[in-house]
């Protein structure tokens, strides 16, 4: 069973957020953002999760989407971000499918064309994003970083004649030892 890992998938929404915050800029103002401007300031605070905001990121936030956002595009964007995090967020496997479902639904209707984009390619993965309710949340991300330990160590490992060296340099690469850098002077 193939399982979609909600870091990736968290990840394509944010991405769809930040790209309709840009297309909003370049109408609005004719031009990319700068630093006064008030959606260029809250591009950060967009993507952090609603129940972390503050009292007072709450109002940056509302503050700048009102001045910079005269179609509420950007506004509605958010909205479905959060939802979509909200998802793997739920307190339980059931009750992240029961938010999962009508995101998977009505996404890809969204007038906004990088959402409708976002919830056409959820559309399509659908028993892969449900599957990961299934399983409890199971993703693949320990083995994802073992192996971008050994991609960094095959780099650093050219020259190597012998494949015995190379394979324990491997294995004390992912163990989280590093045998090949230079200990600070006085310790140890």
């Amino acid at each position: 069973m193939t399982v979609l890992d909600a870091f990736h998938i968290v990840k394509l929404a944010s991405t769809a957020m930040d790209e309709v915050r840009r297309r909003v800029q370049q109408a609005t103002l004719g031009r990319r953002g700068h630093t006064k401007d008030p959606l260029y300031r809250i591009r950060r605070l967009l993507t952090t999760a609603r129940e972390n905001l503050t009292d007072r990121g709450h109002a940056r936030l509302e503050a700048a989407l009102q001045a910079g956002d005269p179609g509420l595009e950007v506004t509605v964007a958010w909205h479905a971000y959060q939802q979509l995090r909200s998802m793997f967020h739920a307190a339980s496997p059931a009750a992240g499918r029961a938010t999962a479902d009508p995101v998977l639904a009505s996404f890809y209707r969204c007038p906004i064309p990088e959402i409708a984009r976002l919830g056409r390619t959820l559309r399509s993965w659908r028993a892969e994003v449900l599957a990961y309710f299934d399983t409890g949340g199971i993703s693949n991300g320990g083995t994802e970083a073992i192996n971008l330990i050994i991609e960094k160590t095959r780099r650093l490992a050219h020259g190597f004649r012998s494949f015995g060296n190379y394979r324990i340099r491997i294995l004390l690469a992912a163990d989280g030892t590093r045998p090949w850098r230079r200990r600070k002077r006085g310790s140890g």
